[in-house]
């Protein structure tokens, strides 16, 4: 990772912050109709184009 340049992580670390389930008191709210987070990635199974 020295060798990335800053920009690069930034976007990294955007991307691990949109990794994210979704909220409880969004799933109380839907009355669990909205459970899955359609932009949900795993890192091992889909690359990212940053």
């Amino acid at each position: 990772m020295s060798k990335t340049t800053k920009g690069f992580k930034i976007r990294l670390a955007k991307a691990c912050e949109q990794n994210r389930r979704v909220p409880a008191w969004v799933t109380m709210k839907t009355k669990r109709h909205v459970v899955s987070h359609p932009r949900r990635r795993n890192w091992r199974r889909s690359t990212l184009k940053v």
